[in-house]
């Protein structure tokens, strides 16, 4: 079946809905949603048709279906459970030339509804002609991923300026370059960024030249998230699909660094704990040079970007060197961790705050020694502790906390070699040794780590406890 693919404006337009049930609702808030004026007909409305009824956002024809419902309609759909009823609202459209559509009914349908990527005012409308409803859902699914949210706004934008881009362009050749640049260059960063009024005045200013200003370049600091591939974000992924070269971390997983565009030029700047290290001031070079060659750079990090990642400094550092620099957030290794652990960060009875904690800052582990550390009801998520756990170990017990609170160390968190090894506090440097723990890993401590025992549900999960020798046992619950 080939169908015409149309648009069409129902702003105003009465229609008809045959049905009283969910999928007549779902239908009605649809059209509604185009500005129509929906009449629902049925014998009786499930509880919010008959609330929207009652508000006066659709009219309600009680009874059972009459042809005579159609009087004046511009299109009907038979949205009932009974395929006869359904069958006789579009016979009665189609002898009165009114376009009928029955829902999971492609033979007796008029027009389809496709499935809907709504970007207001860009929409893209996907139909298989009713052969494959799932199909077109993935197909939406996969449009949804790659389409930008702040494409609406981008066209909203142009639909405002057209006037002003034809009298300025009169020769196609050149409109179409001035539109490649404003979909392509700066522009649509601003409004992705909600600085629309920036936007607007950078197109004004392009359209008093020339020709489009060349596209400087620009940099996104990206979160890859802790490593597995289903936890990069939408707005992630788009960077990546974008991206003339990425700049990454070694702890960004090959699932993840797979998904950036194939032509990208893929650097690792190497930021392992206990591995090749690049200085940081080379990879703010790095990513200055890039830029300033007109490239898209994405600087792809573990985790997220703002929790130690060091993605304050170099926003600071391309801000301060004039650079375009956007900043998209990645699911953090605690939140990451706890939850691929079964552990709750926090919990209305064992935890009402969470603090997260790096071993490796500038002053290293001595940056830990506040008293606030010891309070119960409180979780540590401690990042990169690992090579430092025994100094860490000494000075939580020393600030209060029981040898016997709980620990779970996650390591390789979210990926196929995840461990879960749990333990007390007083064993936390044994465990480590014990299991051999290597980075990255992440510390959990608290009351709210023992949940790990019974939620634990993604890779290994070890109890440390019975493992940990007694005499090392006697020697921990001792704080230096």
């Amino acid at each position: 079946m080939k169908l015409y693919p149309l648009f069409a404006d129902m702003h105003g337009l009465p229609v008809l809905v045959v049905g009283g049930g969910s999928v007549a609702r779902r239908k009605a808030a649809a059209l509604c949603d185009a500005g129509a004026r929906v009449t629902v007909g049925a014998p009786r409305l499930d509880d919010e048709l008959a609330a929207q009824a009652v508000a006066g956002t659709i009219h309600w024809q009680r009874g059972e279906f009459a042809p005579g419902w159609l009087d004046g309609m511009w299109l009907v759909i038979a949205a009932t459970d009974d395929h006869a009823l359904n069958a006789a609202v579009a016979a009665a459209a189609d002898e009165r030339r009114i376009f009928a559509n029955v829902v999971d009914d492609a033979a007796c349908s008029r027009f389809h509804v496709p499935a809907v990527v709504d970007r207001s005012p860009l929409m893209v409308a996907i139909s298989t002609a009713g052969a494959a409803p799932a199909l077109a859902r993935r197909v939406r699914e996969t449009l949804e991923r790659v389409l930008d949210h702040a494409l609406g706004a981008l066209v909203t934008l142009a639909q405002r300026q057209r006037a002003q881009i034809v009298r300025r362009h009169e020769n196609l050749a050149g409109r179409r370059a001035f539109y490649d640049w404003l979909h392509d260059g700066p522009v649509l960063p601003l409004l992705r960024a909600a600085r629309e009024q920036e936007a607007e005045q950078l197109l004004l200013d392009a359209l008093c030249g020339d020709e489009p200003p060349p596209y400087k370049g620009s940099v996104v600091l990206v979160g890859a998230g802790p490593g597995h591939p289903g936890l990069l974000t939408l707005q992630a992924l788009r960077a990546l699909h974008t991206a003339d070269v990425v700049l990454h971390d070694q702890l960004v997983s090959g699932e993840i660094l797979a998904m950036a565009r194939r032509d990208a030029e893929r650097i690792d700047v190497g930021k392992r704990c206990g591995g090749r290290q690049m200085a940081q001031e080379q990879i703010h070079r790095l990513m200055l040079a890039h830029a300033r060659e007109g490239r898209r750079v994405v600087r792809l990090k573990g985790g997220d970007p703002f929790v130690f990642g060091r993605g304050g400094e170099e926003l600071a550092f391309l801000r301060r060197h004039g650079v375009a620099c956007e900043v998209v957030p990645g699911v953090t290794a605690a939140t990451a961790c706890a939850a691929f652990a079964g552990i709750p960060l926090t919990h209305r009875d064992q935890a009402q705050s969470v603090c997260l904690l790096t071993a490796h800052g500038k002053a290293g582990s001595d940056a830990l020694d506040v008293q606030a550390l010891g309070q119960r009801g409180q979780t540590l998520a401690v990042y990169m502790g690992v090579e430092r756990v025994d100094a860490l170990t000494a000075r939580l017990l020393a600030h209060g906390r029981a040898a016997d609170t709980p620990v779970a160390i996650v390591e390789n968190g979210s990926l196929p070699q995840q461990r879960v090894i749990v333990g007390v506090l007083a064993e936390l440097p044994a465990l480590v040794k014990t299991h051999a723990v290597g980075s990255p890993a992440l510390l959990i401590v608290g009351e709210v780590a023992a949940c790990a025992r019974e939620h634990a549900w993604f890779g290994e999960l070890v109890d440390g406890h019975a493992e940990v020798a007694p005499a090392a046992r006697t020697m921990q619950m001792e704080p230096a």
